[in-house]
């Protein structure tokens, strides 16, 4: 049956229906969960019921489903380019460095991975609110805010066409334009095609951007491209962007963390990975199938020659082979090795050599077929396949990695996120840190200082949450990136970043269950004192050994994550990590030979296939090319037409894309209506008969502060914020936040090899705007002796009555703003303190004194009654209850620190 969107239809709408009947009669388990929601509880469950059906069809048929062509709304920009090729060029020449001779030759060369299909270029689309594209023209604003977006698809299906109502939505919370390269997908172009791609577009971004304004985002797989991305630019000293998002990165291929062999009932991935029916792509030939071709077995097969038919077709179709009766000193070892010095014959480590096997329940268990589609099984352990075993992830710029509690990739991330905070902490085995196989070595691991990483780990939510976008969840996470983009720009353009708060015109902040409604009202009353995610422009909470570790609920209601020694991926010995287990590859056999049963004949019609195509030959690259055997590249017939099949639209995307894309749009006519000039109303002057006067408004009070500056209120319709760097990863240098100041001061001094006179004597001063340039300045020794220090700072005030006991002592400003808690407040006039300006003033207002001269607050002479006095800061004062109440507080300038500055009372 043919993958269309009648069909595809046809095949969720039973889901969909019964997900809706059982979401109302079994409501009691889903209460606290994120399926509580209605939209969430269909979403799920429709993506699950999608690639369960599309595993029944080829790897070419969902690649052909989910690259359609899908229309945008109106409201978005979206403009095409192609990558020139001195990019590309330049991006295959830093990778063939980053992989070295070693890692070149395990590729299989350096040349095959570039070829493209004919007619082909790599392309890449601006997506953009047209607003903010017009807004951009008027002013003739470049842009200061560009998200490269990498979309997921476990590297095999997906499309920018696809992920577009995902990207659009971050480009309408930030404010931003997207560039979201269209990059080859395996296993056609398998590793490092894709890779190559996605770092020519960044390529190419570098020369109409500064990499300040770049921020990195992908999911899933393409938030491990990222992350490979980020370790090449690292490497290479190519510019780093501002920062990046990780979404649910898929970041180890060999599945060796706990979470991916538990049952992950929340989530929609398939527990036994990803499996096709059989086609020309997939799965590729196996060991034993290629040495039957090459050996002609399968052609010169008879029809009554039943024997020989059947051992071949059990070779051909099963995946995997069975050895009920191991050597007896088989080994499930990693790096050991036999008696006798033999290696192991049990082997799980990926890349060593020999074909990945393993032990289960006393059986050998031989994996002939390629388990992941975008890299051999040797190369599944590779650091750019599989950046979780990267010697370090440090010197990356700031990271966002966003995990959901209820997906079985949860503790790799996990993992990753801690492992770029502390690369010491977490490195890889012993097996993966030796120059063999990999061109990396354990000097790597101190190379680098530690990364800043914001770890979220969202409860109960699947795997890229976010491609639900039309849940109450995916929102806070919308939001929780978009509030983090805008500090990563912010702190890496050294400036203010405005962003969208649309919490008010937000068409799914209006709508909730009532259930979620009581639930909600009880958390944000303040009963469970937690925090909510941040909104648009509310400023990051400061990193703690370099992270900001997060838990959170659907509410989006933040908690602290558990202590590392709590989480499962955390505990993993480095030994285990990258090595195969017996969970995940149980599930993946079931599932194969399921696969292989069903499909049997299909399987045999694609390897004769294939069979004849060899005998025909290929096309050959030059001396040392050896493409995988998935790989397009390596399976070029003569004449074969390879050109890219023209797009056509797909009713079925475009359905699910306006389904997603609904919110924005209503959330867009939202903020339009707030916009608008409220509506009048004509009103006659009888209306409220009674009322007070027009004018009077003011009370004494207020008429005396109007001779001072008047403050001005108005209410802005705007739903912007701005976003400034706060200095959250201020305490960098691997510095223990704990350490006390006088340590750190200490620490400091010996740094520079001399005191760093942070602490200025009443001698010295700072010379204009450099504070390390310190010169004399003159003392008057009478008036030094009345000014309090701290630190060897002179306060901008005098001790005036620096001869009474200190029970007594009275600060006083000299700005003519006395302390709120001064004695002279509180009906008491004589103190035993000297009188000042303060008590003058209290007079003058109580009439029991008149000054000389209007504006002379020393209190000498005799003036007139109603004078109103002027503080030394040139503004009016007010004066209740003894107590003076400046009508603006006094510039900043009006305390200086030169002792020669400070006026003197006559």
């Amino acid at each position: 049956m043919v993958m269309n969107t009648a069909t595809v239809g046809a095949a969720v709408t039973p889901a969909v229906v019964e997900t809706f009947v059982s979401h109302y009669l079994n409501r009691k388990p889903l209460a606290h969960k994120p399926t509580a929601h209605i939209s969430y509880d269909e979403g799920i469950h429709l993506i699950r019921k999608f690639l369960v059906y599309a595993s029944h069809h080829t790897v070419e048929e969902i690649q052909r489903f989910t690259s359609q062509w899908v229309p945008h709304p109106r409201w978005v920009k979206v403009e095409e380019l192609k990558i020139p090729e001195e990019y590309i060029t330049m991006s295959a020449q830093a990778i063939q460095e980053q992989l070295g001779h070693r890692g070149i030759e395990k590729v299989g060369g350096k040349t095959w991975w570039q070829w493209r299909r004919p007619e082909s270029q790599l392309a890449a689309e601006w997506i953009e609110m047209r607003a903010d594209y017009n807004e951009r023209k008027r002013t003739k604003n470049p842009g200061t805010r560009v998200m490269l977006y990498v979309h997921g698809g476990a590297y095999f299906f997906g499309s920018v066409d696809e992920h577009r109502y995902q990207m659009q939505r971050h480009a309408r919370k930030l404010k931003a334009r997207v560039f979201a390269p269209r990059y080859r997908l395996a296993p056609q172009f398998p590793f490092p095609c894709g890779l190559h791609d996605c770092l020519a577009a960044y390529l190419y971004l570098l020369t109409v951007q500064d990499p300040s304004h770049i921020i990195l985002a992908g999911d899933s797989a393409g938030g491990g491209m990222v992350l490979s991305m980020l370790v090449i630019l690292r490497d290479r000293g190519i510019p780093l962007p501002a920062g990046a998002i990780l979404i649910s990165p898929w970041c180890d291929l060999t599945h060796s963390f706990p979470s991916v062999a538990g049952n992950n009932p929340l989530d929609y991935v398939p527990p036994y990975g990803f499996q096709q029916k059989p086609s020309p792509s997939w799965p590729p030939p196996n060991s034993d199938d290629i040495l039957a071709i090459e050996e002609g077995l399968i052609k010169t097969l008879s029809d009554n020659d039943h024997s020989k038919r059947h051992e071949s077709e059990a070779d051909a179709v099963l995946g995997f082979h069975v050895d009920t009766h191991p050597n007896p000193r088989t080994k499930n070892a990693n790096a050991d090795t036999g008696t006798n010095g033999s290696a192991p014959i049990a082997n799980t480590i990926p890349g060593s050599g020999e074909d990945l096997s393993i032990m289960i329940d006393g059986k050998l268990i031989e994996i002939k077929d390629q388990i992941q589609m975008y890299a051999s099984n040797h190369l599944i352990s590779h650091p750019l396949v599989s950046p979780i075993l990267q010697p370090s992830l440090g010197g990356l710029p700031p990271l966002l990695i966003q995990t959901g509690g209820g997906e079985m990739l949860r503790d790799e991330q996990i993992y990753l996120a801690h492992k770029a905070a502390n690369p010491a902490k977490y490195p890889p085995g012993d097996a993966f840190l030796d120059e063999s196989p990999h061109d990396h070595n354990r000097n790597q691991i101190n190379r680098w200082k530690p990364t800043d990483v914001q770890l979220q780990v969202w409860d109960d939510l699947c795997h890229v949450a976010p491609t639900l976008s039309f849940t109450r969840p995916a929102k806070y996470m919308y939001r929780s990136i978009a509030q983090f983009g805008a500090w990563a720009l912010a702190r890496a353009q050294k400036t203010e970043i405005e962003i969208l708060d649309d919490d008010d015109v937000s068409i799914i902040s209006k709508s909730s269950t009532e259930e979620d409604d009581a639930t909600t009202e009880k958390e944000k009353s303040g009963d469970a004192g937690y925090k909510t995610v941040g909104k648009a422009g509310d400023a990051l909470p400061p990193f703690k050994h370099h992270m900001i570790r997060q838990r959170v609920d659907r509410h989006g209601l933040i908690r602290p994550l558990e202590p590392e020694s709590e989480l499962p991926g955390c505990c993993l010995p480095p030994s285990e990590i990258g090595i195969i287990k017996e969970g995940p590859v149980k599930k993946w056999m079931n599932a194969r030979q399921e696969w292989d049963t069903r499909y049997a004949s299909a399987k045999r019609r694609v390897q004769k296939q294939r069979a004849r195509e060899m005998a025909q030959g290929y096309q050959q690259f030059g001396d040392g090319e050896v493409p995988p055997p998935s790989a397009l590249a390596g399976r070029r017939k003569t004449g074969a037409d390879l050109r890219e099949k023209k797009k056509e639209r797909s009713w079925g995307m475009s359905l699910w894309s306006l389904w997603g894309s609904k919110h924005d749009e209503d959330a867009l006519k939202n903020e339009e209506e707030a916009n608008r000039a409220p509506e009048t109303t004509i009103a006659s002057a009888e209306d409220g008969a009674g009322a007070r006067p027009l004018h009077d408004t003011k009370t004494t009070q207020g008429k005396l502060l109007d001779h001072g500056q008047k403050p001005s209120y108005s209410r802005s319709r705007s739903r912007r914020r701005t976003v400034t760097d706060q200095n959250q990863t201020g305490n960098q240098d691997d510095v223990d936040e704990n350490i006390p100041a006088a340590d750190l001061l200490a620490m400091q001094d010996e740094k520079l090899g001399q005191p760093s006179n942070t602490h200025l004597t009443p001698d010295f001063a700072a010379k204009g705007a450099n504070p390390t340039i310190l010169v004399q300045v003159p003392t008057n020794e009478e008036y030094d002796l009345k000014r309090p220090k701290a630190g060897g700072i002179a306060f901008p005030f005098s001790l005036q009555g620096h001869k009474a006991s200190a029970s007594m002592t009275t600060l006083t400003s000299e700005v003519g703003v006395p302390p709120t808690d001064d004695v002279r407040t509180k009906e008491v006039m004589e103190s035993g303190v000297p009188e000042n300006a303060a008590d003058v003033e209290a007079k003058v207002m109580r009439g029991n004194e008149q000054p000389a001269e209007e504006n002379n607050i020393s209190g000498k002479g005799k003036g007139k009654e109603n004078i109103v006095p002027v503080s030394s800061a040139g503004t009016e004062n007010v004066v209740e209850n003894g107590q003076v109440v400046n009508a603006e507080r006094p510039a900043l300038e009006t305390f200086v620190t030169a002792a020669s500055n400070f006026p003197t009372l006559g």
